[in-house]
């Protein structure tokens, strides 16, 4: 399908995630979603990859005609021309030139970048972080998708690859051996790997691999690999205490990376977004309360907000739409 030359006041954006890829038709006169789709990452070819982020984008086509501009956020480094070099949660995939495939393929404006730099640009412009020039964005889903706001700006930096704070290495052992969980990434001790979706279920893999967790287990199908963090939420949720237990590790390491942020970046304002947003309620409160033991000066600094994102899982793609808008309009 290819686009008329009579492009729609609507924008799309695309939000590229480790296991969905979510469209939205955005309308730009007041941010608003009108449409959002959710279909499967495809994973370990980049043509296929391409390909079905341009299928998300033909079919919001097919419904609401063609936009005025495609913004796409990619989970990993996304230079500054578009090109998608490499992402921990999305193998398999390098040097993918998003934008030149779906120009060619509609004939549309496009601009690409890091997921994380779009989320942050919602939930700052439009989000929980508006009137805030300085904050730290992290959405947790299957990774850990970050954006950080310095001085009203969101920071991309020299090749469009800042914002990845989920690989900072907080929980690896001195001597190189590792005594965390593996990343995705392939390295031991990321934040990512104990503060993520999957890293809420290394921890509970952990735990039932010493025998604990029963009630996590059997909701996984009674198989200790087949835990996934839904099943540790769906678990508190019933009141076991081993579930709360492992919310409360970890929220811990969830502190610990906030804190480093926080020791580097000075912001008034860290909002947690992404797909663990629906723990927020008893989760969020987890985190603040560890936050302070972990904090440089903390009894001597103002208070910084830990406030659960406003915008949802639709940050992203609302965050895409937004950037590529202002790109080209």
């Amino acid at each position: 399908m290819s686009s008329s030359s009579n492009t729609g006041a609507h924008v799309i954006g695309i939000d590229v995630g480790g296991t969905k890829i979510l469209g939205s038709v955005v309308d730009p006169s007041d941010w608003t979603v009108n449409t959002t789709i959710k279909r499967p990452t495809p994973v370990g070819d980049a043509l296929l990859l391409s390909d079905a982020i341009g299928d998300v984008v033909d079919e919001l086509m097919q419904t609401h005609g063609s936009p005025s501009a495609v913004g796409v956020g990619v989970p990993g480094l996304v230079d500054h021309d578009g090109i998608f070099h490499y992402g921990p949660n999305v193998q398999g995939v390098l040097g993918l030139d998003m934008t030149s495939d779906l120009h060619q393929r509609f004939g549309l404006d496009v601009m690409a970048f890091n997921d994380g730099t779009a989320a942050a640009v919602a939930e700052h412009r439009l989000g929980a972080a508006v009137g805030h020039d300085n904050a730290i964005i992290v959405a947790q889903g299957t990774g850990i998708a970050g954006g950080l706001v310095v001085g009203g700006s969101v920071v991309t930096g020299a090749h469009g690859f800042a914002g990845e704070p989920g690989h900072m290495l907080i929980a690896a052992a001195p001597n190189g051996s590792g005594d965390g969980h593996l990343c995705a990434c392939g390295r031991v001790g990321c934040w990512e790997a104990v503060s993520s979706g999957a890293g809420l279920a290394n921890i509970a893999r952990g735990r039932a691999e010493k025998g604990r967790g029963t009630a996590i287990v059997e909701l996984a199908g009674g198989v200790v690999a087949d835990i996934r963090g839904e099943h540790v939420a769906e678990a508190m949720a019933l009141g076991d205490n081993e579930a709360a237990a492992v919310f409360d590790e970890f929220a811990t390491w969830v502190a610990r990376g906030l804190a480093s942020l926080v020791a580097l970046l000075d912001p008034s304002i860290i909002v947690l977004g992404g797909g663990l947003t629906q723990i927020n309620d008893f989760f969020i409160d987890k985190v603040r309360d560890r936050y302070d033991s972990y904090t440089v000066g903390a009894g001597h600094r103002p208070v910084i907000l830990i406030v659960p994102a406003q915008l949802g899982v639709e940050a992203g793609s609302i965050g895409a739409a937004l950037m590529a808008h202002e790109r080209f309009s």
